[in-house]
């Protein structure tokens, strides 16, 4: 029997329709969820994004404020913009696109965005708040796979948790989400032992080592759940996850697609997340 198939699109709608219903309440008191896009360069896949987000944001009543820095600007031409957003009340959150180009400490100038407008945790101290359990916002990718869970019922309490996958973007941060629902998780990469194994014996494994279908059915054990965060291309150009989808799905209980899956998923936790923070600015007023 066929694995579920944990498609991203329908969660990704069901947290639209919820965003875009609270943010109508928040116009009906004057205040108009915003995010400022920032961007050095024109890279493409940033490009692609910012088309994909402004779409997703429009349908969930966000507005998106763009501001594009030639890639050869200077680190403080960037230090200058971030620091008027900042200051500007009408911006509620704050997305920089990385990598940034490398005549810039990209470390420093992630720490130079608000905490409050943080939406994409990348300050240290927003990271902190998901080790804590204190306020603040995860990373967007992050925050899909929990979001995925939820929306098909998969409750992961009391359950054995692998990651694959030991990044601040994804692979840390997801960890701390389910050790704070009650998982019982390890954190596995590339160069552990018996991966194999060890992977076997979960309930729940979140792939993001970001190998090509480097987790292959070998690996998969009847019953679990499968969230598979990799985002691939084959020589061919076709994308594929970090987990080899065919032979996954023909054992395991649920699995999540690539494409389709978690990254489905990211610009509405994002816009989620925008809203959150223009809620809050809004009960601190």
């Amino acid at each position: 029997m066929s694995a579920m198939i944990l498609e991203g699109p329908a969660v990704a709608n069901a947290i639209t329709d919820d965003v875009a219903s609270r943010a109508s309440a928040l116009r009906d008191h004057g205040v108009r969820p915003k995010l400022a896009v920032v961007r050095v360069g024109e890279r493409p896949d940033d490009i692609s994004y910012e088309r994909g987000l402004a779409k997703r944001a429009e349908k969930a009543g966000v507005a998106v404020e763009a501001h594009a820095l030639a890639e050869g600007a200077t680190q403080e031409e960037l230090l200058d913009v971030l620091d008027a957003l900042g200051e500007d009340a009408s911006v509620h959150g704050i997305l920089l696109f990385r990598p940034l180009p490398q005549h810039m400490d990209e470390e420093a100038i992630m720490e130079r965005i608000p905490e409050v407008k943080d939406v994409d945790s990348c300050r240290n101290s927003s990271l902190a708040s998901v080790f804590s359990g204190k306020e603040g916002f995860a990373p967007c990718t992050a925050q899909a796979c929990i979001e995925i869970l939820d929306h098909y019922g998969i409750s992961v309490e009391g359950k054995e948790a692998v990651v694959v996958g030991r990044s601040l973007v994804i692979g840390k941060p997801v960890a701390m989400m389910l050790l704070a629902r009650n998982a019982t998780v390890t954190i596995a990469h590339s160069k552990t032992v018996d991966l194999k194994s060890i992977v076997r014996r979960a309930d729940i494994v979140v792939a993001c080592v970001g190998s090509a279908e480097m987790i292959d059915e070998s690996y998969l054990a009847p019953g679990q759940v499968v969230l598979d965060v990799g985002i691939n291309f084959t020589d061919d150009g076709k994308m594929v996850g970090d987990v080899a989808f065919s032979g996954a799905e023909a054992k395991v209980s649920a699995i999540t697609p690539v494409p389709r899956g978690v990254g489905a998923v990211t610009t509405s936790v994002l816009c989620k997340h925008v809203v959150e923070a223009a809620e809050r600015a809004a009960s601190k007023q």
